[in-house]
């Protein structure tokens, strides 16, 4: 698939600690996107944060966090991105921040394409 112009950006920031059925939630996450065919989907560690709580979370020697930042970040088209958000009304239900936004693909290219 090969994905340019114009898209949108769903970002959903959870707790490392955060559960799906005894599995973490992002990966759960991953794998809804990955089932309704979703471009591609990123699962990026923060080092710092906080969230409703207002408690601090940090990687920082001193404090060993055991729920550090977890942002999941998938990027389609508008229509796809759109029809995936009924998913997450179902998975993300406590102390989480889903964005979305509209973004330009300038280039993505499948690793299928980049081996031809």
């Amino acid at each position: 698939m090969a994905l340019t112009g114009a898209a949108q950006r769903l970002t959903i920031l959870i707790g490392e600690s955060d559960q799906w059925h005894h599995r973490p939630l992002y990966a759960e996450i991953v794998r809804r996107a990955h089932q309704s065919g979703m471009a591609g989907a990123s699962v990026l560690r923060g080092i710092e944060g906080f969230g409703p709580s207002s408690h601090i979370h940090t990687a920082r020697l001193l404090s060993l966090s055991q729920d550090l930042p977890i942002a999941i970040i998938i990027v389609d088209s508008a229509e796809r991105i759109r029809g995936f958000l009924p998913e997450l009304d179902v998975l993300v239900t406590d102390g989480a921040l889903v964005i979305l936004d509209d973004v330009e693909v300038i280039k993505y290219v499948g690793r299928w394409q980049a081996s031809r």
